[in-house]
């Protein structure tokens, strides 16, 4: 690591008052939003004292402990690794219990690729072991394979889809070259996985490969594994390719929790399994493929980086398919810790990050989820001094995300009257590494994550992680405007959500207000769902001296603190309003771009924001004076402070609209959403603009009202709480 990390030593007394932090954070930041002027010192020494206590040996020894072995949801290693986390909860005096679900989590039986024509050759189908790495020969590894892929047994020509998304196969249609009755080949990347087998079948194909191109991951990056942390010939990144986008969670019950008795659809009915058989292969497996393919010369940015010349096909190459799986339903072991708030315990602050990792997991998610039991076991000291948080914390260590966001689905999904109730933020945490913060969620949130960017250290720098972020996007800036752009942000930009973490069911389901966080982009992620992502691995690329493990449980603990801890909760809705217009000129660019388009009327939208920065400058108008208003005179107003942030946290819960979203209903939040041929990658203002996108006019006409009756109706409930503020500050 480049750069002294600056470390600050730190003088406790067992009544909990600690030092001040060794930085100017603090002194240019006197106040922190949803605290009055006589609680700011007292929150800034709790914090100081938490920020203290997360330990770089803590976060590698649970690390070291919980990727030793493969942990893969639904087998024996994931029920031990949810013990291990559940022991360490108690053993740091948290009440701590497991809840268990079930889902279909189907493994695989019977797995071949073979070349049939014009050569012979039979895929190998296995990661090696690497004798530089003593996990990468662990017992009990998951096979390389696609969840919820077909059955099958098929034999076809095969085609090159590029990165297998629609547009590819408007580029195809131009090149003639058809790919119905045939096997698609498509390399990781452009899009998320469960995309390129969904549209291949739209357009009649039988089969699916998905190879790691060498140019994306591997030998064109850097060196490879062992020597350097880039994808080896025969790595291969396993993952679900079900249709998330529709719906996260077990397949066979969506909308309801998959307890025991729980009622299931059968297979066919359930939307989100593949038509058609897929299946990961190596660059090593793909290139005899590749080589024997003719056809039309692939357009340049579609040739990777294996050593031929990259065709289209069909043909002549022609390859034998052959998947079948055991189509088990397989438990799942969610652990919730709890600690309970003293002033406001009907209202929680929800942290969470998954357990579950196709093989042994070091970086994806152990790094995440050691982060998090980091935060756990310093809020335990923490407690110890005598602080208690105002609301109820919730940590929750979620089993079965690999598979689509099972255990935090389920969860959700059973617990949904209470947290519709109760949830003030959800937190997600997930892969964590060197590098800068990374932050997305609802723009509500965005003034609060400034102000906590603003006090963290970053390990590298010593500047705090806002300004260390700032000095990264400036040198990534390729233009003058772009740099421009980047200086005249007053703070962090949140990046909106769209799916592909545990979040999911919080934001995108129940409308709760959610975040995203963690730290990389310095940290290479060639070995992404290998066997290869071991504690070896990340102990000499990811984070080896784990200090950004350290900032990820500083981050996510004052997050939480300041949620946890604030009179008024400090929530912000200016930059809500400020984005959706942002939001609101991209759909209308879309509009004026589709002569096709006119009948779709913008306008109703347009009000709607209008009616939201009017009512968000109300509250801050009303916010300005909460800061001069004794501490104790609020709290003798319990009732009426009570009444007023569950107007506040529950504003997110206004732009939901219970029957969803065109052809998903389970997704409800009208201002974020996956896109339905996206996976991950979010659409803003989804049920517009991708109406517009696609064409379907009647769908994005239908969907402005909808869209602007939920705004509006935020905008009501931001004006409320203007009025509430109001009355208690004066």
């Amino acid at each position: 690591m480049r750069g002294a990390v600056r470390r600050v030593v730190w003088m406790t007394a067992c009544g909990g008052a600690a030092a001040m932090l060794a930085g100017t954070a603090a002194m240019q930041e006197p106040g922190l939003r949803g605290f009055t002027r006589d609680q700011v010192a007292a929150e800034r020494q709790q914090e100081d004292a938490f920020r203290a206590l997360p330990k770089a040996e803590s976060i590698r020894e649970y690390n070291k402990t919980i990727s030793a072995d493969p942990h893969n949801a639904g087998s024996p290693g994931s029920m031990k690794v949810a013990s291990y986390i559940l022991d360490q909860f108690k053993g740091w005096g948290l009440d701590a219990h497991i809840e268990q679900y079930q889902a279909l989590m189907p493994t695989p039986v019977n797995r071949v690729v073979e070349l049939v024509a014009p050569e012979e050759y039979t895929a190998v189908l296995k990661e090696p072991a690497i004798p530089e790495d003593p996990d990468s020969s662990d017992a009990g590894q998951l096979p390389t394979f696609n969840a919820y892929s077909a059955d099958g047994d098929v034999t076809a020509e095969v085609v090159y889809v590029n990165y297998g998304v629609p547009a590819d196969y408007e580029v195809l249609a131009k090149q003639g070259v058809d790919v119905k009755g045939r096997i698609v080949i498509a390399r990781y990347g452009g899009s998320w996985r469960g995309i390129k087998p969904k549209v291949a079948a739209e357009h009649g194909a039988i089969g699916c490969l998905i190879y790691s191109d060498p140019r994306d991951d591997g030998y064109f990056q850097g060196d490879v594994y062992p020597k350097g942390p880039f994808r080896p010939e025969q790595g291969v990144q396993r993952g679900s390719v079900m249709d998330m986008p529709l719906y996260p969670g077990d397949p066979l019950t969506p909308g309801w929790a998959d307890e025991k008795g729980a009622r299931q659809l059968t297979r066919a009915e359930a939307k989100t399994l593949v038509k058609i058989p897929v299946l990961p292969i190596s660059y090593g497996d793909a290139l005899p493929i590749m080589r024997n393919l003719g056809g039309p010369v692939a357009p340049e940015d579609w040739r990777g980086a294996l050593p031929v010349t990259y065709h289209l096909g069909a043909g002549p190459a022609k390859v034998h398919l052959k998947l079948s799986f055991d189509w088990e339903v397989r438990p799942l072991y969610d652990v919730i810790a709890t600690i309970p708030g003293s002033e406001f315990p009907d209202e929680w602050v929800i942290y969470g990050n998954h357990h579950d990792a196709w093989v042994n997991g070091a970086d994806d998610p152990v790094s995440g989820q050691a982060a998090l039991m980091e935060t756990a076991r310093s809020f335990s000291e923490l407690l110890k001094t005598g602080w208690h948080p105002k609301r109820t914390i919730v940590l929750a260590a979620w089993d079965g995300e690999e598979w689509g966001l099972l255990g935090s689905t389920e969860w959700a999904e059973k617990h949904a009257d209470e947290l519709k109730q109760k949830a003030v933020v959800y937190i997600n945490g997930d892969s964590n590494g060197k590098g800068w913060l990374n932050a997305s969620g609802s723009h509500s949130l965005q003034t609060l994550m400034t102000g906590v960017a603003r006090d963290i250290r970053d390990p590298k720098t010593g500047k705090s992680v806002l300004d260390a972020r700032r000095a990264h996007q400036l040198d990534e800036a390729k233009t003058d405007e772009a740099k421009k752009k980047i200086e005249a942000q007053k703070g962090l930009e949140l990046g909106a959500l769209g799916s592909g973490s545990d979040y999911t069911a919080f934001i995108d389901h129940l409308t709760i207000a959610s975040l995203n966080l963690g730290y990389g982009g310095d940290d290479p992620g060639g070995i992404y769902h290998s066997i290869y992502d071991s504690f070896t691995w990340y102990t000499r690329f990811g984070d080896p001296d784990f200090s950004y493990g350290v900032a990820l449980a500083q981050t996510s603990g004052t997050t939480i603190m300041r949620l946890a801890d604030s009179t008024v909760l400090p929530f912000e809705f200016t930059n809500y309003a400020t984005t959706l217009a942002t939001y609101a000129d991209q759909v209308a660019k879309l509009k004026k771009d589709n002569a096709g388009a006119t009948a779709v009327d913008l306008k109703p939208l347009s009000a709607a924001i209008a009616k939201l920065k009017t009512a968000a400058a109300a509250y801050e108008k009303a916010y300005a004076g909460l800061a001069a208003v004794p501490s104790a005179s609020l709290a003798a107003k319990k009732d009426q402070v009570a009444a007023l942030n569950e107007l506040v946290y529950t504003t997110e819960r206004k732009l939901g609209y219970a029957q969803g979203l065109p052809r998903r209903d389970w997704f409800q939040h009208m201002i974020y959403a996956p896109g339905f041929y996206t996976g991950y990658g979010v659409k803003t203002l989804p049920g517009i603009r991708e109406g517009l996108e696609e064409k379907t006019w009647n769908e994005a006409e239908k969907y402005v009202p909808i869209t602007a009756g939920a705004i509006t109706a935020m905008a009501d409930q931001v004006q409320q709480a203007a009025t509430a503020l109001g009355a208690l500050v004066r």
